[in-house]
Order: C-alpha cells, then sequence, then structure tokens
C-alpha cells in the first residue's frame, strides 16, 4: 500500500508557478545571448546527448542545483555567483518550475523558467544543437 502523501507534485507545481516567472519561448528566444542571462539546463546528461542542447546554455543536473547555488557548499559554481538573471529549463517545463522556485527562495534572482521545457523550444523552432548521439532505432 503506498504511503499517505500530503504534499504532492501537484501542490508544489501549484506554488512554484504561482511565485515564478514563467517565459514562453518566445520571450526565453529574446533572452538568450544575453551577457546579463544565464540559461540553466536541468537536465541529465542522457537527455542532453539524446535530444540535443541550447547552445550556450550551463548545464547543472536538478539533483546538484542547491549544492551549486549555495556559495558555502563545497561545490559551489562561479556560475551562479553572478550577478545575472538565471533562466531555467528542462524537457517539459516541471523541473525547471521547481527548480526556480526553490532557487528564488534560496535568493537567487532574478529567476524564471521556460513554459513547456526544452520539448517546447524544440517544437517552436528555437535555435539548439544537434543531439550528440543518434536515437536509438527501436527493433
Amino acid at each position: 500500500m503506498p504511503p499517505n502523501i500530503s504534499y504532492g507534485i501537484q501542490q508544489m507545481l501549484a506554488e512554484a508557478n504561482a511565485a515564478i516567472k514563467t517565459l514562453s519561448v518566445a520571450e526565453a528566444q529574446e533572452l538568450l545571448g544575453r551577457d546579463d542571462v544565464l540559461f540553466v539546463d536541468l537536465r541529465d546528461p542522457r537527455e542532453l546527448e539524446r535530444e540535443g542542447r541550447i547552445a550556450g546554455a550551463f548545464h547543472c543536473p536538478r539533483g546538484m542545483l542547491e549544492f551549486w547555488i549555495d556559495p558555502a557548499s563545497p561545490y559551489a559554481k562561479p556560475q551562479f555567483q553572478q550577478d545575472k538573471t538565471f533562466v531555467f529549463f528542462c524537457a517539459g517545463g516541471l523541473r525547471s518550475a521547481l527548480a526556480a522556485h526553490l532557487a528564488q527562495r534560496m535568493g537567487l534572482a532574478p529567476v524564471a523558467h521556460v513554459e513547456g521545457g526544452f520539448g517546447a523550444w524544440k517544437k517552436a523552432g528555437a535555435p539548439h544543437e544537434a543531439p550528440l548521439a543518434p536515437p536509438a532505432k527501436k527493433p
């Protein structure tokens, strides 16, 4: 029998989306390449290899986000210690909404996330680099 979850993903997403800025792909594209903006790709390495990436985006696996943001952490990354706008994205926009909310609560600001994530980015024809590995063929 599953545990009784009293605070689930839907509630977390509702709270995040109410507190953070959500960018359409078109709005995010306007920010791409600016010196005062850092795009942060939260997908895991296999997703980048399989799907491609946004050129110039900083890759931060979602599991390391808190450790890389906090300057007191032994894992802190200089990319998060800059005075920039941070635009988070993942594959579909769920992880990035939660990540942007967490980053904002930690004091990183300003932050936003891309609605629909990299999937929406590609579907809109926004510029991106090709996958590193060709997709596996289905038998």
